[in-house]
């Protein structure tokens, strides 16, 4: 089927008792045992699981073409779940473009703890495969990248990551099962904050994994969900669901105004330099075209000047929001180089861009007069 359709079908779940088209929402934190002591059902507590949640994983995994999904209360949550299913003296190789969280909560939690980790530009294979260990662990990638958009070609990496001995995860929060599977190019977990494109309305905080299959680890990092309780709400859980039903028509609207706010600000006499993979100017170009059915609708862009020119551009503009995050409905844009702090190394120039489901012309518009 296409995505569309399965995305439909992998969420709508008509209730067997009343017969609601739209599934209920089960509060619930527990469940109650008959005379006998017997369970009707699966569940017990709303930490260990809930009906919400599990419909919720189950989509996930069905649209990522995996064996396993869970559901966290953060996208932070589930990468801490990956990193606490490893042991002391474990490495971790991670991609130098990624979410600044993911190496925040290497360095600050678990490098004390005893996990070791190495930043290397993935685009790189050779320094990729010098920078395995015999430790190695988890092959960390984040394609498109988080801010510069830099593509990682997951089937070389994950061919790596598995002669090392290593699995791999992807973070495809950002590209989405419309965009790409990575469990189709070999790597073995998928990670997504469902607090952006899958819920996509700014209004739920959600994480999610899926796994290629369900094996040991696997069962390590689902017994470390429900014994740590970093899971989501089932209203949360319900809303992440009822996403995931729009994502593809979201995506789709989304892309064509991003392709066209890329083509603007590309050449534009005050803007230094577009990172955005639907231009045939990105470095990763080719790979894109082997690897991604569509090329997102967060593009980055750099203002000739500094920081202070930067955010002078950002202050003019109307339409646009100037806030953190990303997915939604709504387009936002930041200084991320703010957002990360003083050890950051993203430029100091760039601004991040989410774009929305507002007009092409009128996002447009906006940029060129702040632009001015």
């Amino acid at each position: 089927m296409h995505f569309d359709t399965l995305a439909l079908r992998a969420t709508h779940q008509p209730d067997s008792v009343t017969g609601a088209v739209v599934s209920p929402i089960h509060l619930s934190t527990t469940f109650a045992r008959d005379e006998h002591h017997n369970l009707p059902g699966p569940y017990i507590y709303t930490r260990a699981n809930n009906p919400n949640r599990e419909a919720l994983e189950q989509a996930l995994a069905t649209l990522e073409g995996g064996a396993v999904g869970m559901a966290f209360a953060s996208g932070q949550a589930a990468t801490m779940a990956l990193f606490q299913a490893l042991r002391p003296g474990d490495h971790v190789l991670l991609g130098t473009d990624a979410y600044y969280g993911t190496p925040a909560l290497l360095e600050q939690v678990f490098h004390p703890w005893g996990l070791t980790y190495t930043r290397v530009d993935m685009r790189d294979l050779d320094a990729v495969q010098a920078s395995l260990h015999e430790n190695t662990r988890i092959v960390w990638c984040e394609t498109p990248g988080n801010p510069m958009l830099t593509i990682t070609d997951l089937l070389t990496v994950s061919r790596l990551a598995h002669e090392a001995g290593a699995i791999t995860v992807c973070d495809n929060t950002w590209a989405t099962p419309v965009l790409q599977r990575p469990l189709d190019l070999n790597c073995d977990v998928v990670l997504h904050s469902t607090t952006k494109y899958i819920s996509g309305h700014s209004d739920m905080l959600g994480g999610a994994l899926v796994f290629k299959r369900d094996n040991d680890f696997t069962q390590r990092v689902r017994a470390i969900q429900s014994l740590s309780g970093g899971v989501p709400s089932p209203f949360d859980c319900w809303l992440a669901s009822r996403g995931l039903k729009t994502l593809g028509v979201r995506m789709r609207a989304q892309m064509a105004t991003a392709q066209a706010v890329a083509e603007f600000l590309n050449g534009h006499p005050a803007i230094e330099q577009v990172h955005y993979p639907g231009l045939k100017t990105h470095p990763d170009y080719a790979l894109i075209q082997q690897q991604m059915n569509e090329p997102g609708a967060m593009l980055s862009v750099q203002v000739k000047g500094d920081a202070a020119d930067a955010i002078r551009f950002i202050s003019k503009l109307h339409i646009f929001t100037r806030a953190t995050s990303l997915g939604g409905v709504e387009s936002l844009i930041e200084h991320r180089a703010s957002v990360e702090g003083p050890n950051t190394k993203t430029p100091q120039n760039l601004l991040r861009l989410s774009i929305g489901l507002e007009h092409a012309e009128d996002l447009i518009s906006d940029l060129a007069r702040a632009l001015g």
